[in-house]
């Protein structure tokens, strides 16, 4: 078992390795320009002789995003709770958000720079507003879907709705609300990144229009390089907090 685990931990590597690997070889085969299609090589270049620029760029839309996907795990842990606690409101606003969900909210940053000027007040409602939807919905699943059993046998045994709901509802909830983290976290980098392109002077997505108009692709790839690394970090520190405090939901899957 200890060997089958050590390869599921490496094999993420491994394939990325691989990927790498084809990428620089395709790119130096073909002779593919660096200011069309950079190389790997090219990219890690990139990376060490602008780590200064890069890192500043990327601690700002890192706290911007943390600052937002705060916002939407309070506002959706709230309105889950809310359609979740009651069929009515189930009924009622479950449909509205779905539709607002479906809004494409890169087209509300020139509504927010009017509302908030250019700079973190576009990127942080940004990243909440594309983020906070999947925690309201795996907190509203998890509370609708109690089984009507299990809340019959605590009403007989003295338990009122409110007791159902915040001691077996909402424990039974966390599988799907670290799931929801995962997912939300990832979409909230993008919000940041796609309104720091049209409404900042600083961060990731600023550094990425800066570099394409300068054709310093190599720069650009690396901007997106840590993007992606910073997303990949967060999941995985939210996985490790999952099974660190919902090891009783995953019994099962770490016997395998």
């Amino acid at each position: 078992m200890s060997a089958r685990r050590n390869l599921e931990r490496a094999a993420p590597w491994a394939l990325l390795l691989a990927v790498l690997l084809v990428w620089e070889a395709l790119c130096r085969g073909f002779e593919v320009s660096e200011f069309v299609f950079p190389s790997p090589s090219r990219i890690g270049a990139a990376l060490l002789e602008h780590a200064a620029v890069i890192g500043g760029h990327a601690w700002r839309t890192f706290w911007v995003t943390m600052a937002g996907f705060a916002l939407s795990i309070v506002v959706g842990v709230l309105l889950g709770f809310l359609i979740g606690s009651s069929r009515l409101a189930y009924t009622a606003v479950y449909p509205l958000m779905t539709g607002f969900n479906a809004l494409p909210k890169a087209a509300f940053v020139p509504i927010l720079v009017v509302w908030f000027g250019i700079g973190v007040g576009p990127a942080i409602l940004t990243a909440f507003l594309i983020s906070f939807f999947p925690i309201m919905v795996n907190i509203a699943t998890g509370l609708a879907t109690l089984e009507p059993e299990l809340e019959d046998v605590l009403r007989v045994l003295g338990a009122r709705r409110w007791d159902v709901l915040t001691k077996v509802g909402l424990p039974r909830s966390l599988p799907y609300f670290y799931g929801s983290l995962k997912v939300a976290i990832t979409l909230a980098f993008v919000g940041t990144t796609v309104s720091e392109m049209t409404a900042a002077n600083e961060g990731i997505g600023y550094l990425l229009i800066s570099a394409g108009s300068s054709m310093q692709m190599g720069l650009a790839f690396a901007g997106l390089v840590v993007v992606g690394a910073m997303a990949m970090a967060m999941y995985e520190f939210f996985s490790i907090v999952e099974r660190r405090t919902t090891g009783w939901a995953h019994r099962g899957s770490q016997n395998h």
